[in-house]
């Protein structure tokens, strides 16, 4: 794999130059706001330290071998998502069945991309912020903080650019370089405010409530969201780890590296809810109210509102929170942006052999065009775009994956791609079990949350 992104599909593709790079990229990927803005609060809402350990549970039993067969189609193309789908079955007549479910997965991440780079770009202005109270730039600071048309389509146009600057470096100059550098930062940033809450008034309880189990709170509402939030954080449904899968070398290991993605992946949404779920007391022990008509308030109230208050109320020390949690949230929602964009890229720059420059400026031209409708016309729009791609679209391509990857191609092709980067694979656990859970088990379980959210 030695040529430029910019060829067709036909040609060789450029790949992650190591194994280390794509662990990053594609954790990257699946760690995004989902773990750090959505995973506390489902934790604070669903019994706390009991809810995290049936996640924990659910993301090795379900969410990993899903993850396992996204890779696997990907790698076993070399190809764009569209194209690896057109090709998957053995069957020639599902080819235009799975063709078009490929279209309409990159569409689905388009429209997410589109939703993300708007909230992508409030968290830069509030990370934006306190840096412009710090040098005197009271006005301009307040401007990045207030809901504006104006100041959201500015800040969503300048992620979106962030995110282009990065896909047209090509996966191993741009995607594995700069996620190699964004990982161990926002882990940094993680740690360090973790050992800067834990002192203050009011943790000590909040981590007791995300530590100490209580067994009587788990239930089945309980293990659908932990079911939703262990298949959703990862990226599954949406061509993004398909298309990673396909810049693996071939001698690579699917099964090893897809765990090595799944433990990262929970590690970093563990971490957030040790800072967020403390942070939430230490606001409560400050005044700062974290409930409305009796329920925890929901995520964008808490990340900004709750949480700029109690940072407010800290004074300087404030300052530098504020700072590091809203850049800690905008590396999170950029390295997931990396993806989203990279699907719709590679599909139009392989099958219509546009270079990688121009197929990014015209993808982004595409999202900048449906951001600016969500912008101008949000109460009608936002939320329905937010929930018809995570809450419906995102879980029916994920089960579409498992069903084409279980049914569709052979057991004995299966075991030969997973066999080119482990010689005993055939002889392993992971092989007695992966190709029935994949056919059977995880197609219910997603089924089951299909249903329980509609």
């Amino acid at each position: 794999m030695t040529a430029t992104t910019d060829q067709p599909s036909s040609l060789a593709r450029t790949g992650f130059s190591s194994r280390l790079g794509f662990v990053l990229a594609a954790a990257g990927s699946a760690v995004g706001l989902g773990n750090i803005w959505s995973f506390p609060t489902q934790v604070a809402e669903n019994g706390g330290a009991a809810f995290v350990l049936v996640y924990l549970g659910l993301s090795l039993l379900l969410a990993y071998p899903a993850l396992v067969a996204e890779l696997m189609i990907g790698r076993y193309s070399q190809s764009n998502p569209i194209t690896a789908l057109e090709q998957l079955p053995d069957n020639h007549s599902w080819r235009p069945v799975t063709r078009i479910t490929g279209i309409i997965a990159v569409l689905v991440i388009c429209l997410i991309f589109s939703f993300y780079s708007v909230v992508g770009g409030w968290l830069a202005g509030f990370a934006m912020a306190p840096v412009f109270e710090a040098a005197g730039f009271s006005d301009l600071s307040k401007w990045m903080m207030a809901f504006s048309t104006e100041r959201n389509l500015l800040l969503a146009i300048l992620f979106v650019g962030a995110t282009l600057a990065v896909v047209n470096g090509g996966v191993k100059n741009g995607i594995e370089r700069w996620s190699a550098r964004l990982m161990p930062l926002l882990v940094l940033l993680l740690i360090g405010m973790i050992f800067t809450v834990m002192p203050q008034e009011g943790a000590t309880e909040g981590l007791k409530h995300y530590l100490v189990p209580d067994f009587s709170q788990i239930n089945t509402d309980l293990m659908l969201n932990a079911m939703g939030q262990a298949f959703f954080s990862m990226s599954l449904g949406v061509c993004a780890m398909m298309i990673y899968g396909s810049y693996l070398r071939r001698d690579t290991n699917l099964p090893g590296v897809a765990l090595q993605v799944c433990l990262l992946d929970t590690g970093i949404a563990f971490l957030a809810g040790l800072l967020i779920i403390p942070a939430l007391y230490v606001a409560l022990s400050n005044g700062v109210s974290i409930y409305e008509n009796g329920q925890l308030v929901n995520s964008d109230t808490l990340v900004f509102e709750v949480l700029p208050d109690l940072f407010t109320r800290m004074g300087t020390e404030g300052i530098v929170m504020s700072l590091s949690f809203f850049a800690l949230m905008t590396i999170a929602a950029l390295t997931s942006s990396i993806s989203m964009l990279e699907v719709p890229v590679s599909c139009l720059a392989e099958r219509s052999g546009f270079s990688r420059a121009k197929a990014g400026l015209t993808v982004c031209a595409g999202v900048l065009l449906v951001t600016l409708l969500l912008i101008i016309y949000f109460d009608p729009l936002f939320n329905a775009t937010v929930t018809f791609t995570t809450r419906y679209a995102q879980p029916i391509n994920s089960l579409l994956f498992c069903l084409y990857a279980g049914w569709l191609i052979s057991r004995h092709r299966k075991l030969q791609e997973i066999s080119r980067g482990w010689s005993k694979a055939e002889s392993s656990l992971f092989w007695k079990i992966w190709p029935w859970y994949i056919r059977i088990v995880c197609p219910v379980m997603i089924g089951v949350i299909i249903f329980q959210s509609i």
